[in-house]
């Protein structure tokens, strides 16, 4: 079989990372929230900000939301930055420019430092978040020969993960055959090591710093342990479901929450690569597995196209959106079940949580048939 190439690599890569919002090749587009609808919510509040949003985090120290704006595409495209926002009012007090499209976010809130992945330059940004500007850059990968003799990066980087107790930060690497983990030193600002034998698009990450394990899936529904100490894998789950996308942590329940987001396009690109592979599902549902031993617990419906998961663990609840769906789905995480679905229109795809405030927030991407090069949109949601 021909070794897959780094330009189908990176063609999903970034569909990936642009968030794989439409199931186009469904004969009818997903139906969307009603836009009235949305806006009789109370508890939803939305602002347009900025072309490509994608991940968002809270910091409880600088009391602030920011928002990783990718920009736009083509001529009057505007650049990639950081937005700092109220998290209150959804104002923008600040933007951060950045030389190269940021993506993933990962926030030290103790040393505030705010680590942006640039994830189709294989690099990772830091950010000063008192200050509001970069303080340096770290090059995760160099540019290697593709099978045309071009340029191109061996890995696309999509989740970051922090430790900050030990200083690192961890960055699964996509590739169609042989995605990696890489393991940055955030003091020394360089790669500690690179991890192999993660198979097919590793994407979802969740570290356990007390149990000394991070957690690592990708999209050939397999669950991987590492060694915090050793930085070696000592465990390889085949579990039931599919396209594992995003996971979440629930460390003193000894669980770990995962998307299956069950995506035609990730099953297309996935036949070229490996054409052996056996699909498990239909996707659009949530697992729950041990962080023992990557059993399953327990599979929940969420909807149509889940992507991030923010587990709540004081008031026991799991939130989940539903990108093509248009919705956030709410799990009570004892009982399992599905408690509502808090309608955002068009597609919400990142979540952040303010514990002290109990406020949810996601950023919402445009809607099929938008302008192209659109102000996308954080919302608010009060619980």
């Amino acid at each position: 079989m021909r070794h897959p190439s780094l330009r189908l690599a990176t063609a999903l890569a970034a569909s990936l990372l642009c968030g794989l919002a439409a199931h186009a090749e469904q004969a009818a587009p997903a139906p969307q929230a009603d836009p009235a609808a949305v806006r009789q919510d109370a508890r939803i509040r939305t602002a347009a900000l900025a072309q490509g949003l994608y991940e968002l985090v809270h910091s409880p120290r600088q009391g602030a939301l920011f928002a990783a704006s990718a920009g736009g595409f083509g001529e009057n495209a505007a650049p990639s930055r950081i937005l700092r926002l109220d998290p209150e009012t959804l104002a923008v007090q600040a933007e951060i420019p950045l030389d190269r499209k940021g993506f993933g976010l990962a926030n030290d809130d103790a040393a505030g430092r705010l680590y942006v992945g640039a994830g189709l330059d294989a690099a990772v940004i830091v950010i000063d978040t008192a200050a509001n500007k970069v303080v340096g850059t770290i090059q995760l990968a160099e540019k290697i020969k593709d099978e045309k003799g071009e340029d191109a990066y061996p890995h696309h980087f999509r989740e970051l993960a922090l430790d900050p107790q030990n200083h690192r930060l961890y960055a699964p690497g996509l590739h169609p055959t042989g995605s990696s983990l890489y393991v940055v030193d955030t003091e020394a600002m360089k790669v500690e090591k690179v991890v192999p034998g993660f198979g097919y698009n590793a994407t979802g990450i969740a570290i356990d710093p007390a149990a000394g394990r991070v957690h690592v899936s990708n999209l050939q529904g397999q669950l991987f342990a590492v060694d915090t100490g050793t930085l070696e894998i000592v465990s390889t789950v085949e579990t039931g479901a599919d396209q594992l996308l995003n996971l979440a942590l629930d460390a003193e329940g000894g669980r770990l929450f995962a998307t299956d987001q069950g995506h035609p396009r990730v099953t297309k690109y996935r036949a070229e690569a490996l054409p052996d592979y056996q699909p498990r599902g239909e996707g659009n549902q949530v697992f729950v597995f041990s962080t023992r031993d990557g059993s399953e617990i327990r599979r929940m419906a969420s909807g149509e196209g889940p992507v991030a998961l923010r587990f709540d663990g004081e008031h026991r609840r799991l939130y989940v959106t539903n990108r093509a769906e248009g919705s956030i789905s709410v799990f009570d995480t004892d009982s399992y079940d599905l408690l509502e679905k808090l309608e955002t229109g068009a597609h919400p795809n990142s979540l952040a949580f303010d514990a002290g405030q109990n406020a949810l927030f996601a950023t919402v991407k445009s809607a099929e048939g938008a302008p192209k090069n659109s102000d996308e949109s954080v919302a608010r949601i009060d619980l």
